[in-house]
Parts: C-alpha cells; sequence; structure tokens
C-alpha cells in the first residue's frame, strides 16, 4: 500500500486496478465534534430538519417496502454535494472507496487508459503507450458511449471504471466516438495486468530524453537512474516530456523538481481561510544543471502542471507546446463510517510565484503547432541551436 499522504489531484483516473480519483488524493480522518461541525445557528438547524425527514418517512410513508436507507443515505449526501457544482467533490461507496485507497504502487490491472469527464460525458484523456487500449485503437479524446452494450449515459465516473475493469485475459466492448468522426465504433479490449514504469529514458543524439508518465511511489527512482546516466551519455540536454501526464502523488513530483532546482518552493497550497503554505526543494535529490525543454499539452495535467510550473517560475526550462489542462485542486478522501468515503476540494495549488493553476493551466512559453515526434524534433534542434 503506497503513503497516500499528500496526494495530489488529478483529473484522470486510470482504469486499472485503483480508482485514482481523478489521479490522487489525500487521506483524511474525520471525527464529528463540537470542534468541526456547528452546534447551532441556522446550519444547525437545517441539519436537524434532514434528521427530521429521515425519522417521518422511516415511522410514517405508506409503503414501508419501498424504503432502502441505503439508498436514502446515499440520495441524501449526493444531493448535498450536487450543490456545490464541484466536479472535484464526490461521495464513494464502500467499493468505490476500497478501490480508491489501493492506487499508484505501478502495478496496473486493466485495459490501461486515463479518463475523465467532460459535459457530462466519460472522455479518454490518453492511452497509455503499448497498453490494451493503445494497441486495441482507444484515441485521446475518444467519449465512451457504451460499455458492454450498456449506455454509460447517467453513470458516474466511478461506475463507468467498475463496469471496464475485469480479470486479467477477459474482454471488455467499448463503444467510442472518435473525435472527427461521424459514427460512433465498437471496440473490444482484453484486459491485462499491467507493469508499466512511469519514467522512459533514451539519448536521441546527443539529447536525453525523459518521459514521465505519471508520478508514482517509483518515479523518483527511475529519474535517479536517468540522472545519472547523463553523465556517461554526454548528454548536452534534456527534453522532458509530460504530456498527457494526468498527475499523481505530490512527494514524487517534489522530488522530480528538486532534481532540476538547486533550492526554493516547488509548490504553494492555499487554504479555505487563504492561507499558503509552501514545499521545497529536497536538497539530496541526485541533480542536473543541463539546459531543459518541458514538452506540455492539454492533457498535462495537476502534479505535471505543478512541475512543469516549477520550473517555469525558476527560469529552470523552457515550456513548450500548449496550455495545461488547469487542474490545480487540492482534494481530501475522508473515510466514513460505514466504509465509504467523501472526497471533497479542500484547497488549491499555486506555483512558486503564486499564479493559479486550477482553470488556467500553464502557458507554455514557446506554443507550438507541432505533436508527436515532431515536437520531440523540436526541442532537439532548439537545444542544439542554443535555445535560440
Amino acid at each position: 500500500m503506497p503513503n497516500l499522504k499528500g496526494l495530489i489531484p488529478t483529473l484522470a483516473i486510470i482504469i486499472i486496478v485503483a480508482f485514482a480519483f481523478a489521479g490522487g488524493y489525500t487521506l483524511g480522518t474525520y471525527e464529528v465534534s463540537r470542534h468541526n461541525v456547528p452546534q447551532s445557528g441556522q446550519s444547525a438547524e437545517r441539519r436537524e430538519s434532514i434528521g427530521e425527514v429521515w425519522d417521518i418517512v422511516l415511522s410514517e410513508y405508506v409503503e414501508q417496502s419501498r424504503i432502502d436507507t441505503a439508498n436514502m443515505s446515499r440520495g441524501a449526501i449526493e444531493g448535498i454535494l450536487d450543490t456545490l457544482d464541484d466536479p472535484y467533490t464526490s461521495y464513494l461507496d464502500e467499493e468505490e472507496y476500497t478501490l480508491g485507497t489501493s492506487l499508484l504502487e505501478g502495478s496496473y490491472n486493466g485495459i490501461g487508459a486515463y479518463v475523465t469527464v467532460e459535459d457530462g460525458q466519460i472522455v479518454i484523456i490518453a492511452p497509455i503507450a503499448d497498453s490494451p487500449a493503445d494497441k486495441a485503437g482507444i484515441r485521446a479524446g475518444d467519449v465512451i458511449l457504451q460499455i458492454d452494450g450498456e449506455d454509460v449515459a447517467g453513470m458516474s465516473l466511478a461506475e463507468a471504471i467498475i463496469k471496464i475493469r475485469g480479470p486479467e485475459g477477459t474482454p471488455v466492448k467499448l463503444l467510442v466516438q472518435h473525435q472527427g468522426d461521424t459514427e460512433p465504433v465498437e471496440i473490444e479490449i482484453t484486459r491485462a495486468t499491467l507493469d508499466l514504469p512511469s519514467t522512459r529514458f533514451e539519448m536521441m543524439e546527443e539529447f536525453a530524453y525523459i518521459q514521465i508518465t505519471d508520478f508514482t511511489e517509483r518515479t523518483p527512482d527511475e529519474l535517479a537512474g536517468a540522472i545519472e546516466s547523463l553523465k556517461e551519455a554526454h548528454a548536452r540536454g534534456i527534453i522532458l516530456d509530460l504530456r498527457s501526464n494526468p498527475g499523481g502523488l505530490l512527494d514524487p513530483v517534489v522530488e522530480v523538481a528538486s532534481s532540476f532546482l538547486t533550492e526554493g518552493v516547488v509548490v504553494k497550497i492555499r487554504s479555505k481561510e487563504g492561507e499558503v503554505t509552501a514545499m521545497k526543494v529536497d536538497s539530496d535529490r541526485p541533480k542536473t544543471d543541463l539546459p531543459m525543454v518541458v514538452l506540455v499539452d492539454e492533457g498535462s495535467a495537476s502534479g505535471s502542471e505543478v512541475l512543469a510550473g516549477a520550473l517555469q517560475d525558476h527560469g529552470r526550462a523552457v515550456i513548450a507546446g500548449t496550455t495545461t489542462y488547469g487542474k490545480g485542486s487540492v482534494n481530501a478522501l475522508y473515510p466514513l463510517t460505514d466504509g465509504s468515503g467523501l472526497y471533497i476540494t479542500t484547497a488549491r495549488w499555486l506555483t512558486p510565484n503564486d499564479r493559479l493553476i486550477e482553470g488556467q493551466g500553464i502557458k507554455p512559453d514557446i506554443p507550438l503547432e507541432v505533436t508527436g515526434d515532431d515536437a520531440v524534433q523540436w526541442a532537439i534542434d532548439y537545444l542544439r541551436n542554443g535555445g535560440g
């Protein structure tokens, strides 16, 4: 089980063993007490009214066989959360909560894709490279319409993920609408157990290409191995590829940033009271001061935005690509007494220079129209020409 303290929230949920709650969270505790729940005034009166309605329904409703207290509880909680109009605040039943607390260890079971909710639709952010989803033809931007013949309209993201998950070697059929196509297509994908590194390193001519797909427990060690190889490879510069990286655990993000920065703040956290705390560079991480280009796109979210924003604010790297997603909410997961959980937005991320990430994203220093391998080649040429 990973250390769940300080997870970064992100828009993406990995269709794998774990339900990653839009990518991550902090694990909190909550006790109902005089210190954290209003005991008088309008708020207390309204809570008492909810209890009164509950008791009246249980004692007086004419068709007692129609009463389902579990559904009543969930309906009441979801009704409260719906009024917040926050896509990153949600109620998780016991199964969803259990899935969510077993994430980001680096070994995944499922089809291998990052998904989110956009305008009420379940959308693929990106398939994981060489995963079953990737090999079957799932594309970034695909809208999932059906899962094994069942319409997803009205499904929560968690419900859809649970239906897509399944044992290794079993098939799942997704009806998807590709961007730009007029007709949906059905794609059958065979689920697999995926043990995927989060970091890929290779030398491209005299430049190091480092791709980080997400931030897991092992990302800092994977990056440390790549950094150790730089001197031996006589690298002249680094291309750090954060495109379609949905984020992940907070501590690895700070550790990764610390390999490229010598000192200072990596990210700031602004609480609901407006108080700001800072997470700083870890001086013990392996370091490199080679020139850098960081590639980002609209699929770069949360943790990858924190990293790109830190490197940009410190003037450590040139950020190139398109404006990132803009997911800068800090979320906490609170276990409830019945085994379910509440996932709630508690704060906002700020870059070292106090730029808000939520709803804004990180704007590149150099916008790029090229994508894919062409963007990597652009970065090589940029570094080779001395950044001019």
